[in-house]
């Protein structure tokens, strides 16, 4: 057990193949799926909150454990987070934000809301107002993450060359965005949520 849970990547295959497995014990209980059009459409909306959990879950990393925190740490240990953890969690952050988007678009085409949602259900009768609003937040949040907070970060970070005053400008800029989009993750995920189970109606 250890061998599996000391590497990350033997400790997601194992993820995925006891998921495998449960499957099968409840498809042999209870039947299987039948793998059509409400089996994929299932599957791109588990896919969407996984990436979504991703995403999310590494925004709230930075705004409530790193960003408060780098005061405290001495200068001397600063680059490690910088050099080390920052871009590595900044990677996962960003492709998690681009898989949410791409899984919640693939998700809404499949159900026929898309147009609907993106008109914010005023063609619908509201139908769509709810989701309407969590894809609007979350594109907004997604454009932030990859036409602000990353481009600043590669500056802040030193990945691209920038002067000390553009690394300070671009570290405050970033900051600002990610709290913005921690700002809009609240009524987005709350909308997310509603639009499945009547928080609005």
């Amino acid at each position: 057990m250890a061998a599996i849970l000391s590497d990350l990547r033997n400790t997601v295959v194992a993820g995925i193949a006891l998921l495998v497995a449960i499957i099968i014990v409840v498809g042999a209980t209870v039947g299987f799926p039948s793998f059509d059009h409400a089996w994929f459409a299932f599957l791109f909306r588990w896919l969407h909150v996984l990436s979504g959990v991703m995403w999310i879950g590494l925004l709230w990393y930075f705004n409530f454990v790193q960003i408060p925190n780098m005061p405290k740490i001495p200068d001397e240990q600063k680059p490690a987070i910088g050099k080390v953890i920052a871009p590595a969690a900044l990677w996962w952050f960003r492709w998690g934000a681009m898989a949410t988007i791409v899984t919640g678009l693939i998700l809404a085409a499949m159900n026929g809301y898309i147009v609907d949602a993106i008109l914010l259900g005023t063609s619908d009768g509201g139908a769509s107002t709810a989701i309407g609003i969590g894809m609007w937040l979350g594109t907004i949040m997604w454009f932030n993450v990859w036409m602000v907070i990353w481009p600043n970060q590669k500056r802040a970070l030193g990945i691209v060359e920038a002067d000390a005053d553009t690394k300070a400008k671009s570290a405050r800029t970033a900051m600002l965005f990610s709290r913005t989009n921690t700002l809009l993750s609240i009524p987005m995920l709350y909308s997310m949520v509603a639009a499945q189970n009547g928080g609005f109606a």
